[in-house]
């Protein structure tokens, strides 16, 4: 069965637009990926600072040759909109960390 990976990020309030902006921006990079399934971006209600950046992967293979290449290549470069020669952008997060789980039972709505 898939693999999720959660990134659970620390967003001060006045860095919550900026993360937003720079999700929806990201063009693709993910979708693109071989293996990957699914990608949510879910914001904070009540009670925290935290995002989570949900994905779901076929395989941690996947998962891992995704952040070697096509997730490193975006940052590196100074994440979502940093051209070539332009100054790198500041984290709209204060701190990240990563959750790791393997899906063993799934249910989606019954059809009918």
């Amino acid at each position: 069965m898939s693999i999720v990976k959660i990134n659970a990020l620390t967003v001060p309030a006045e860095q919550r637009e900026v993360l937003e902006q720079r999700f929806a921006s990201r063009a693709g990079v993910v979708e693109n990926s071989d293996g990957f399934e699914w990608f949510e971006l879910l914001r904070p209600l009540e009670g925290t600072d935290k995002y989570l950046v949900y994905t779901r992967w076929r395989s941690e293979e996947d998962f891992k040759a995704w952040m070697e290449g096509p997730m490193r290549s975006a940052h590196q470069g100074g994440g979502e909109g940093g051209a070539e020669g332009a100054p790198r952008q500041r984290p709209a997060a204060a701190d990240s960390t990563l959750w790791s789980f393997e899906v063993v039972q799934q249910a989606g709505p019954k059809q009918g």
